[in-house]
């Protein structure tokens, strides 16, 4: 389902590298879940930059690129703008890809204002505590699961976030752990089953 695009193909390559396969499968449905939502609210968004942000936006969360200072989007962002520079992207495009990253861990952002920052939002507030959860039906839920399965995903990530708020307690992965994190994850209804 990911677009055809040397960048796309070396991001998926990235994250086939660096991720655990609970997070790949997490930034794959990521770009999925966001295309589905695009495509039932008519969302134009320029696919393979979203893409690319999806597949990295949790880039800086993998040991390789984790800084100790840093908040994991605004780390993972500026990962993602060397990976575009290297991918040939201009300077404009590069940074999109950071802000994309950065924004979807932001209050949320319309799709008017930036349709793929509000992509990667929806897509990856469904993913990790089932908020949006009217928008992707049951079938839809399954047919994604059975390809791209959660492997205990809820329980690693918490772990990240965890290790994040602790390091990082000004950070939005400290201000999600303090809003219930763990309670949302452990509810979530892609866990309960499709």
């Amino acid at each position: 389902m990911v677009p055809e695009s040397s960048a796309v193909t070396a991001a998926m390559s990235v994250a086939e590298r660096y991720f655990s396969p609970a997070f790949l499968n997490h930034s794959v449905r990521s770009y999925v879940w966001g295309t589905m939502y695009a495509e039932a609210h008519g969302i134009d968004r320029d696919d393979e930059l979203f893409c690319v942000a999806a597949l990295l936006h949790d880039i800086a969360l993998a040991p390789s690129f984790d800084s100790h200072t840093v908040p994991f989007e605004e780390a993972g962002g500026e990962v993602a703008r060397v990976f575009g520079l290297a991918a040939g992207w201009p300077a404009g495009r590069t940074d999109r890809v950071a802000e994309i990253i950065v924004l979807h861990m932001r209050d949320d952002v319309s799709a008017d204002m930036d349709p793929e920052s509000h992509l990667l939002q929806v897509a990856t507030s469904w993913d990790v505590v089932g908020r949006w959860q009217d928008e992707f039906p049951p079938q839809d839920r399954a047919a994604t699961l059975e390809r791209y399965p959660r492997l205990g995903f809820g329980k690693e990530f918490l772990a990240h976030f965890e290790d994040q708020a602790a390091r990082k307690p000004g950070s939005a992965a400290a201000a999600s752990v303090d809003r219930h994190l763990a309670a949302r994850i452990a509810a979530h209804p892609l866990d309960a089953g499709p």
